[in-house]
């Protein structure tokens, strides 16, 4: 049996028990976990957050890193340009360096994932009241936010795009807000730029309906300053919870209870009346201004650019409160593959795939893939299909996936079971031979544009492209070797000691309907070197009255693009 590996040293302060009952790990319990894994490459030395941090775990990223060996990063002795030390730890792609972390911290196996998601949102647990809480072990208020180093300045939060962010951003910070007509929490992740030791900038990424623009606007009808608490660190399931888009009467907390199975322990906080979870690393207090917006931004996004500087809330800090050894998480995001977009896809592919499937009763839907790298999966969608699904059924399900969300899919791709959707020259295949423009391609106008820099024209409006790139007949079989010969061929391969192979999708040939036996025949006689034989039988078949590239026997019609 493999032993774990050896926990660094270091470790020890980090690894805490929060002293509450619970059924659901806290940060704590999962970067024991990630260690206990090989997960987990702790930093023990002095890093500058401002300069060095997210460039060096950035770099699994961009530096050919498969995906498999990215890890999380924890560093302990968090530094700035000025020479601060921080009393807090940092942890880096610590919730999804890769689905691999993301499963640890979810605690299920990947493939049941989906479900658990659906499952939970159908039938959310209410969280659990608890007077005493980790979160509140040290309670920083008043004149005291005045003190150095005991505001947000005593947060060790990174820079994430050194060079043209213009301040640290908080990127995995929760911002927690309350509906003031239901009740009703929401639970949402949004970047916050520290503009002073008391001041903490909040762009909601313009959330229409359900979340913190929702709540804001509302307080703003009101006249009043809204109620906010941002925990900064926290159970895994509360981070992923509040990643996702939930139906507006929903609370993030009770879908992340479910999605453990168990109430998630919370606690009033000091100085808002708002609940906030009792495991959180860091909770910053305070109100979000709504008669006043001011600058915020740059800063690197999730869709690849730089966004420019723009109107946004800000907050003025009531309360910082946290763990006596707390844990800050950030999000490695920007340009994908990145953290975050991990986090996002483990979820929202089942999400999409269970619209299709179960809300819209679409047949032969077998999965939904969003490509990762460099889109920031909201781009380009692919909706895999059982062979023979009725055309309706296909533009059905483009129709529908084009809806899901006000901005996803702008290139939507329907593919047959064969093609890997995960795999972009794939994609690209079954467009180029499996689909004629003319007949296969559909725009929708007037989609949302979303989160990522807007064209000159039409008031920077987008479109749906659906595209049916699935087989509309029989095919010739694909040009790679049978299977049993590239098997073969691996053996060989692998006796020689040659580098280990990874393969890619197709790496065999197959049929696609349209082989017939005496081609068969043919074939199989050449592999047993009978070769001359297939030139003699030839040879009777010659004939003077057609022209060059004339088929030699009808074939059926097979659908080439």
């Amino acid at each position: 049996m493999r032993e774990p590996p050896a926990l660094h040293p270091a470790l020890s302060r980090w690894i805490e028990d929060a002293g509450l009952p619970r059924a659901y790990p806290d940060l704590h319990d999962h970067l024991l976990a990630l260690a206990r894994a090989g997960l987990l490459v702790v930093v023990d030395e002095p890093i500058n957050k401002d300069t060095e941090m997210h460039p060096l775990v950035r770099w699994q990223y961009r530096g050919g890193i498969s995906e498999p060996d990215r890890k999380a990063f924890l560093f302990t002795q968090p530094t700035d340009s000025k020479g601060r030390r921080y009393d807090g730890a940092v942890l880096v792609a610590g919730l999804a360096a890769n689905p691999e972390v993301y499963r640890i911290g979810f605690g299920r196996p990947l493939e049941e994932i989906g479900r658990t998601w659906v499952a939970a949102i159908a039938t959310p647990i209410p969280p659990t009241l608890v007077e005493t809480a980790p979160c509140q072990e040290i309670v920083v208020t008043g004149a005291d936010l005045d003190r150095d180093g005991h505001s947000l300045d005593g947060l060790p939060v990174p820079i994430s795009t050194p060079g043209f962010d213009n301040a640290p951003y908080l990127s995995a910070g929760h911002y927690i807000t309350k509906d003031p007509d239901t009740g009703v929490q929401n639970v949402g992740n949004y970047r916050g730029q520290l503009k002073g030791p008391r001041c903490l900038g909040m762009n909601p990424s313009v959330e229409l309906r359900a979340g913190i623009y929702a709540h804001w606007l509302k307080y703003k009808a009101r006249g009043e300053p809204m109620p906010c608490a941002v925990v900064v660190g926290c159970p895994p399931a509360v981070s992923y919870a509040s990643v996702q888009k939930m139906p507006e009467h929903l609370d993030e907390l009770a879908v992340a209870g479910a999605l453990v199975g168990s109430p998630i322990n919370v606690t009033r906080a000091r100085t808002v009346d708002l609940l906030v979870p009792a495991e959180a690393e860091y909770v910053i207090e305070g109100f979000i201004a709504t008669d006043m917006l001011e600058p915020e931004a740059p800063f690197g996004e999730s869709h690849g650019y730089v966004n420019l500087q723009e109107y946004n809330a800000y907050m003025e800090v009531t309360a910082i409160t946290r763990r006596r050894n707390p844990i800050l998480t950030s999000f490695i995001s920007q340009v994908t593959p990145s953290e975050s977009s991990v986090i996002r896809k483990a979820a929202m592919e089942p999400m999409f795939l269970h619209h299709l499937r179960t809300a819209l009763s679409i047949r032969g839907v077998k999965r939904v893939a969003m490509h990762e790298p460099l889109t920031s999966l909201y781009a380009v969608l692919a909706i895999q299909f059982e062979r023979g699904v009725p055309e309706t059924e296909v533009w059905r399900a483009l129709y529908g996936a084009s809806t899901l969300h006000r901005f996803a899919g702008k290139w939507i791709v329907a593919v047959d079971e064969d093609i890997d959707p995960e795999n972009a020259d794939a994609l690209f295949w079954a467009m180029s031979y499996r689909c004629q423009p003319q007949h296969d391609l559909r725009v929708l106008d007037h989609k949302d544009p979303g989160h990522g820099p807007k064209g000159p024209r039409d008031a920077g409006e987008s479109a749906s492209v659906l595209i049916n790139a699935l087989l509309k007949g029989v095919f010739a079989p694909v040009a790679l070797p049978r299977r049993e010969f590239m098997e073969n061929a691996r053996a060989i391969w692998e006796r020689l000691g040659l580098p280990a192979l990874e393969p890619e999708a197709p790496w065999h040939g197959y049929e696609l309907g349209h082989w017939p036996e005496a081609l068969a025949r043919q074939a199989r006689l050449a592999v047993q070197s009978d070769y001359f034989a297939v030139g003699t039988e030839l040879a009777k078949l010659r004939r003077s009255d057609v022209a060059m590239n004339a088929p030699v026997a009808p074939t059926p019609d097979h659908g080439h693009g």
